[in-house]
């Protein structure tokens, strides 16, 4: 990915002219698997150019939120309301979605197809180069690497030109390393373009450097919207030890789930 931005521990600072443009509004979402509810009754928004963190633990409803944003399921109940012009909207799931006997160029060059860019030969060096994939570009993906893969799947997401990324525990199979290469390629993409991102995670710690919001979810539910700083004002724990991740903890053990 090229060397890290020296700005790329911190979230970008949101203005106020971004968060008066909301890409994506969503009102009591419910989606059902089976009678079993996956989401239920979920409202946010996500503006121009934010991070918003979706934290929660296994089966909270992280990927079926995100799911849904990207079209690949339909709510049962509620709206997902785009802005007057849709936004190109760009998905990472956790798994990479790519073509395993075909090149890392050959990847590329078919999404960006498929996106109907202009040139895709163009896009796919384009990609190649700002990915860091231009070594392994005829290489099959399916002897690249667990990082080299992510950030392959990355790339692809990127194909369409996306104003909103979202990416589905992107960093949960990296070293830490080749998590702070995604990071800094994800700010920096933020800085330059104001690109927005969504991104499900079960780190407290990453919801805190990553986002400029985050989103508990719990049991389907969203109980709680603010910073990682406001959770731990809420839940300062014994002796006023300001902990993040016992903040997250104590919210989602609360016996009455409410929305926040």
């Amino acid at each position: 990915m090229g060397a890290a931005p020296a700005h790329c521990g911190s979230p970008r600072r949101v203005s106020a002219s971004d968060l008066a443009t909301a890409l994506v509004t969503v009102r009591g979402l419910v989606r059902r698997y089976r009678g079993v509810i996956a989401l239920d009754g979920v409202d946010f928004s996500v503006a121009a150019g934010e991070s918003v963190a979706l934290l929660g633990a296994n089966g909270a409803g992280k990927t079926t939120l995100l799911e849904l944003l990207a079209g690949i399921r339909l709510p049962d109940e509620g709206t997902v309301s785009w802005a007057d012009e849709r936004p190109s909207v760009g998905w990472v799931p956790q798994r990479p979605s790519l073509y395993a006997r075909l090149t890392t160029r050959e990847n590329l060059r078919l999404f960006a197809a498929l996106e109907r860019r202009a040139n895709p030969n163009a896009v796919a060096d384009e990609l190649l180069e700002r990915a860091d994939l231009t070594a392994v570009a005829d290489r099959l993906a399916a002897a690249l690497s667990t990082g080299t893969r992510q950030r392959l799947n990355l790339a692809i997401a990127l194909a369409g030109e996306p104003d909103l990324l979202l990416l589905d525990e992107p960093s949960a199979t990296l070293s830490p390393d080749q998590r702070h290469r995604l990071w800094a390629w994800l700010t920096d993409l933020r800085q330059r373009e104001g690109l927005a991102l969504v991104f499900a995670t079960q780190s407290v710690d990453e919801a805190a450097r990553r986002a400029d919001r985050t989103l508990v979810l719990s049991r389907g539910r969203r109980v709680f919207s603010g910073t990682i700083a406001d959770l731990i004002d809420r839940f300062p724990g014994a002796a006023g030890e300001r902990d993040g991740e016992m903040a997250f903890l104590a919210l989602i053990d609360e016996p009455q789930v409410g929305k926040s």
